[in-house]
C-alpha cells in the first residue's frame, strides 16, 4: 500500500512539531526508495546508504528484517538506478569543472561505483589536459593570472591544481605555459595522439 499525499503531508507536519515519524514498514520503505530515485540520480550504494540512514532515524515496524540489497536490486533491474550512467554524467560534470583524474576517481569510489566502471570511464590524456586548462582559466592560474608570477604565488597555484586531482607534471605544464595558444596546441597534440592510437 502506498502512502497518499495526505499521509505524507501528515508525517511531515508531525516531524515539524517534534513528534517522531512513524516507523517504516515494507510499503513505506519501498515508497521512500522510489521517491528518492525519482528525485535524485544516484548509485545503488548511495541509495542503500540513504535507506539505511532512514531506517536508523525512523525505526522498523515490519514483520521481518528489511532487505535493502533486494529493494535496491529491484529498482536497478527496473532501470531506476544505473551506476554506469550516473558515473558517466558525474565524470563529465567534474571534467567540465576542471577536476583531474584522481579527484574523479575519488568521487566515483565514494559513490560506490564498481572498479570496472571507473576504469572504463577514466578520462583520456586529452580530456585530462583540457580539464587542467579549464581549471587554470576558471581560477586564473598560470598564464591566465593577471599578476606577475612569483615563486610563492606559483606554489599556491600548483597546490590548487594538485588538490583538484591533477598530477604534478600536468599542473607544472599548465602553469609554465606562456599563453593560451601554447596550451591549446598542447591539448591538440594529445587529441591527435589519441586519434592515431584509436
Amino acid at each position: 500500500m502506498t502512502m497518499t499525499g495526505k499521509e505524507q503531508a501528515s508525517e511531515r507536519a508531525e516531524r515539524r512539531r517534534g513528534r517522531a515519524a512513524r516507523p517504516l514498514d515494507e510499503a513505506r520503505l519501498g515508497d521512500l526508495a522510489l521517491a528518492y530515485v525519482a528525485r535524485f540520480a544516484t548509485t545503488a550504494a548511495r541509495l542503500e546508504r540513504h535507506l539505511a540512514r532512514k531506517l536508523r532515524e525512523r525505526g522498523w515496524a515490519g514483520e521481518r528484517e528489511p532487505d535493502l540489497a533486494a529493494l535496491v536490486g529491484r529498482l536497478a533491474a527496473l532501470g531506476y538506478v544505473d551506476d554506469a550512467a550516473w558515473a558517466g554524467a558525474r565524470t563529465d560534470a567534474l571534467l567540465r569543472r576542471g577536476m583531474g583524474a584522481r579527484r574523479i576517481g575519488q568521487a566515483l569510489t565514494e559513490a560506490g561505483v564498481a572498479e570496472s566502471v571507473r576504469r572504463g570511464l577514466a578520462p583520456g590524456r586529452a580530456a585530462q589536459r583540457q580539464a587542467a586548462v579549464d581549471l587554470a582559466r576558471r581560477k586564473r592560474l598560470g598564464p591566465f593570472d593577471r599578476q606577475p608570477p612569483e615563486p610563492a604565488r606559483r606554489e599556491k597555484q600548483l597546490a590548487a591544481m594538485v588538490r583538484a586531482g591533477h598530477g604534478f607534471d600536468l599542473a607544472r605544464a599548465v602553469l609554465d605555459a606562456r599563453g593560451e595558444t601554447e596550451l591549446a596546441q598542447w591539448v591538440r597534440e594529445a587529441e591527435d595522439e589519441q586519434e592515431e592510437a584509436g
